[in-house]
C-alpha cells in the first residue's frame, strides 16, 4: 500500500486547505503465510517496482474538506460527497482505491488525488487585495505521453484531457463576489496519430479510417455536454488550410461545435 505520510499546504479555497504531497511510504500488507500463496511472486515484484517509480510529490494535490476534483460552480450548484466524488474524471487514483473503498463500504480511509497544477497568489488591484487561483486537472482516462497517445478511444475519451479553472475573488473573510471560469482542452476527437521520430520536429497528422460514422466522436461530445452543458465552443489549434484544402478539423467543428 502506497500511503501519504507528509503534506504541505499550498493554498485554500474559502477556508478549505489544499495540500501537496511531500512524502510517501510503501507498506507491505502481506505476512509470511499469505506471501507464499502469491500465484506469481515475479509479477508481484514487477508491479511493486513500477509503483515505486511513481513520484506523488510532483503535480499531485488534494483537499480533505473541499472537492478539488470539481469546479467551484459545480460544487455550489450540485454539491456531492462520498462515493460520487470518486466518479469524477479527474480523480487520478479512483481505480487504485476502488477495491479498498468497496471492501470497507466507505471513503473515509482514502484520499482523492488530483494530478495537474495548483497555484494561488494574492495581488492588489485598485487598492483591493485579490486572491487568484489557477487549477489544472488532468483526466485519468486515456492518459499517456505526448505523441504516444493521440486522438480518441472507442469510449469517446480523448488524450491529454485537461480542465483548467480560474477563480478570482476579493481577499476578505466573506467575499460577496466570486468569478470562476472553466475551460477544457484535449486531443482532436478522431482516430489519428503522428510519427514519434525525434528527427521530425513537425510530424504530419495521420488520420485513420477506423470510425467512418464518428461514433467515438459523438460519445466525446455527449460526455462534454454532460460535464459542461451547451453550447460547446471549439477552438481549433490546427492549421485551417493545408495544400489548398480545408483541414479535417474544420469539418468536425461545423458538424459538432459552434
Amino acid at each position: 500500500m502506497l500511503i501519504i505520510t507528509e503534506q504541505r499546504k499550498i493554498g485554500e479555497i474559502f477556508d478549505h486547505p489544499v495540500y501537496q504531497v511531500t512524502k510517501t511510504s510503501m507498506i507491505e500488507l502481506a505476512n509470511s503465510k499469505s506471501r507464499s500463496s502469491f500465484l506469481n511472486p515475479r509479477d508481484e515484484n514487477r508491479y511493486k517496482k513500477i509503483l515505486n517509480t511513481l513520484d506523488l510529490r510532483k503535480d499531485f494535490f488534494f483537499s480533505y474538506s473541499y472537492p478539488i476534483m470539481r469546479g467551484l460552480q459545480k460544487n455550489l450548484s450540485d454539491p456531492q460527497e462520498g462515493w460520487s466524488l470518486y466518479e469524477s474524471t479527474f480523480v487520478w487514483n479512483e481505480f487504485l482505491t476502488r477495491q479498498i473503498r468497496n471492501c470497507l463500504r466507505s471513503t473515509l480511509w482514502t484520499v482523492a488525488l488530483v494530478y495537474g497544477f495548483f497555484k494561488q497568489d494574492k495581488f492588489a488591484i485598485s487598492g483591493k487585495d485579490v486572491m487568484f487561483t489557477l487549477i489544472a486537472r488532468r483526466s485519468r482516462h486515456y492518459a499517456g505521453t505526448r505523441y504516444l497517445k493521440r486522438g480518441v478511444n472507442e469510449k469517446g475519451r480523448v488524450a491529454n484531457d485537461v480542465e483548467t479553472e480560474q477563480i478570482v475573488y476579493e481577499a476578505v473573510p466573506m467575499p460577496t463576489e466570486v468569478s470562476s471560469v472553466v475551460q477544457n482542452r484535449g486531443s482532436i476527437p478522431l482516430f489519428w496519430s503522428q510519427d514519434t521520430s525525434k528527427l521530425n520536429i513537425k510530424p504530419d497528422i495521420i488520420l485513420h479510417e477506423k470510425d467512418k460514422n464518428y461514433e467515438a466522436t459523438k460519445l466525446h461530445f455527449e460526455n462534454l455536454r454532460g460535464r459542461y452543458g451547451n453550447p460547446i465552443i471549439i477552438f481549433n489549434l490546427i492549421k485551417r488550410v493545408k495544400d489548398g484544402n480545408p483541414c479535417f478539423v474544420e469539418n468536425l467543428i461545423r458538424q459538432y461545435g459552434s
